[in-house]
């Protein structure tokens, strides 16, 4: 079995002067990694590059509600660690020969399904803690 390796390399010293201009990295609040998945900090360009997909791709996946990057004031796609997972996961199933509706349905139901496993959990714990 084979793993699949994911390398992002850091920010260059441009792209961290860019992006705190744009508010994306504040010093004061810690690195890029220290502020979460969800917050949007690639370009349409950058995440083709790391996806290995077209930037027209992505812009289809975003008209058929597959991701909904952020936007800067200009109207700029930013996108997050957590857009890529989801490009990543759709390049994924399109692979496996699903066409983008059954993708869509399977990304629904899969966040349906950790939305019920998170529910389990968090009832397993309150259970746990009600029981000692």
């Amino acid at each position: 079995m084979v793993a699949d390796i994911v390398f992002i390399a850091p920010a260059s010293n441009w792209c961290k002067r860019i992006l705190r201009r744009r508010g994306g990295v504040d010093p004061k609040e810690g690195s890029m990694a220290q502020r979460g998945d969800d917050v949007g900090v690639y370009a349409i360009s950058v995440v083709a590059e790391l996806v290995g997909t077209g930037q027209q791709n992505i812009r289809l996946y975003e008209r058929k509600g597959l991701l909904t990057p952020d936007r800067t004031a200009g109207g700029t796609r930013q996108y997050s660690e957590t857009d890529l997972a989801v490009l990543r996961r759709i390049g994924e199933l399109l692979a496996d020969g699903l066409n983008l509706a059954g993708v869509a349905k399977v990304l629904e139901l899969e966040t349906a399904n950790a939305g019920l496993r998170r529910e389990l959990e968090r009832r397993k714990e309150a259970q746990r803690r009600g029981t000692r």
